[in-house]
């Protein structure tokens, strides 16, 4: 593959050094190695941290200040002198936060914080030169980065916007008092997601430092108890095991499955000039399969260290079980799963699909979706993988949605060709996704000119013909906009959110 890191590379690292025996003895890259420590320690922590450090026994300020220290330690210890890249985002965007009017916060903090992590990501390609580092100061800088707007865009909505003017979730979410240095600090680099994310809402991590968090939820539900002392505590034990097997069964199929199928292989010459069109489609197929894992074990560890925290309750499904999936960033058997491309991308990165309509889809008034997949293809980096991927994607998505509207009611007549059409689009979808997502694991461009040359560019020559000659069917008008409070209902959120503080 061209451009891929010297042999040594693997085990170079900024940060500490001291497991380096362990990543000789595992064979796995000295970065990698003290991601995985960090994050299992961080487990640990999480459940000393929930349960010697609960509201009721310590101060909103001293959980505030463990959550940080420990976090900032995390950062150093993975990435050494590169942490500092992370801390001048943070400093920078308090400093916007305190000096800035209400009315501008969210513009100047949008524009420094990308263009800092822009900035970062364009270094990185003439440091690393196309290296795949799992673990590099990106990572966290691209979390931080969606804390800092996400914040900024709510205080603005808290303090820069009239009430009635805003949806009814950015009414929910809307942060009315600027936070204090410690709280700023803690949301964004409190242990628990300062390496592996995800990002959430600052409400949420208040209301859960000061021992809130569940208590909102639960009300938020309408739970059949009224007062805060008759409220149940539910316990995160059982997600937290359940997580760490999918974690388990994750690092399992990475170190055997990832290991015997390597994204490399599709640069190989006998793929790309003997394999025939079948073999390709199939082998990609694998291959793509092979690349998830590490997903699933970095995504499903970060959400259950939050949940041994007690951090993630999410409410009580319709079958009266409590949830904890808040912070989950990924629906893995929704995933594997999925009979459309729109069911797969909304069930992969969750929080950060949240993010994106956050901050650009319900915010800007011309063409959101061509402006999301822009912004999304900017946070993740400036490697020309990730813009063709995101730019295959749009074609994908238009191209699917025409056939959906099209073709879909002519299956709907017998369970029988409903079974049909849902294990002709399973395999299509699964195989679109695997075209689409692979110049994103590949990252240059010569691979992946190489990879769609050999796979004759079939699925942008189909879903070009499909968005010219099979017309796109109106549907009823959603409103992209989610409906902004009415007098009446801004009573009732007064209401509602005094019911939830006090």
């Amino acid at each position: 593959m061209a451009g891929a890191p010297p042999p040594s590379s693997p085990h170079r690292t900024t940060g500490s050094t001291c497991l380096h025996p362990l990543s000789e003895l595992l064979r796995i890259p000295l970065d990698q190695v003290n991601f995985v420590a960090c994050q299992l320690f961080a487990l640990f922590a999480a459940f000393w941290f929930r349960i010697y450090l609960r509201p009721g026994k310590s101060s909103a300020e001293v959980r505030h200040g463990f959550a940080t220290i420990l976090g900032i330690y995390f950062v150093i210890f993975c990435f050494g002198w590169y942490s500092v890249h992370l801390f001048v985002l943070v400093l920078m965007g308090y400093g916007i936060m305190v000096t800035t009017s209400v009315s501008n916060i969210h513009r100047y903090t949008f524009f420094v914080a990308m263009g800092y992590l822009t900035i970062c990501h364009i270094s990185r390609i003439y440091i690393f030169h196309y290296g795949i580092l799992t673990t590099d100061f990106s990572g966290p800088l691209m979390i931080v980065t969606q804390k800092i707007t996400t914040l900024a865009f709510q205080v603005h909505d808290g303090l820069g916007r009239r009430a009635e003017d805003l949806s009814a979730e950015q009414y929910r979410l809307a942060v009315r008092v600027k936070p204090s240095f410690l709280e700023y600090l803690s949301y964004l680099l409190n242990f628990m997601s300062v390496i592996a994310g995800p990002c959430n809402n600052f409400k949420d991590y208040v209301a859960f430092i000061e021992g809130r968090h569940i208590h909102m939820k639960l009300l938020e539900v309408n739970w059949k108890h009224k007062g805060l002392h008759s409220l149940p505590e539910p316990s995160p034990t059982g997600a937290v095991i359940y997580k760490l097997c999918i974690t388990l069964m994750s690092l399992l199929l990475f170190l055997t499955l990832t290991k015997a199928f390597p994204v490399t292989c599709l640069a190989e010459d006998w793929f790309v000039h003997k394999a025939n069109f079948l073999t390709r489609l199939c082998y990609l197929y694998i291959i793509m399969q092979a690349s998830k894992p590490k997903y699933y074990f970095a995504w499903t560890l970060a959400d259950a260290v939050n949940n041994a925290a007690g951090f993630g309750f999410s409410g009580v499904d319709e079958n009266g079980n409590f949830c904890w999936d808040l912070l989950c960033n990924l629906n893995i058997w929704k995933i594997e799963t999925a009979t459309s491309f729109k069911m797969y991308v909304g069930n992969w990165n969750i929080q950060t699909a949240t993010w994106l309509k956050c901050v650009c889809y319900e915010r800007v008034p011309w063409y959101p979706t061509v402006l999301t997949f822009i912004l999304s293809a900017v946070w993740h980096g400036v490697y020309p993988g990730y813009y063709f991927t995101f730019l295959t994607g749009s074609l994908v998505t238009l191209a699917a949605r025409a056939v959906r509207n099209n073709c879909r009611h002519y299956f709907l007549s017998s369970k029988a060709l409903k079974v049909v059409y849902d294990l002709l689009t399973w395999a299509a979808t699964q195989l679109a996704v695997s075209y689409t997502v692979a110049p994103f694991v590949m990252l240059a461009v010569e691979p992946t000119l190489s990879l769609y040359k050999s796979m004759y560019f079939y699925l942008h020559i189909i879903s070009l013909l499909i968005i010219l000659f099979l017309p796109i069917k109106s549907q009823a008008h959603t409103q992209r906009q989610p409906q902004t409070l009415n007098s009446v209902n801004k009573k009732k959120a007064d209401g509602y959110l005094h019911e939830k503080l006090n």
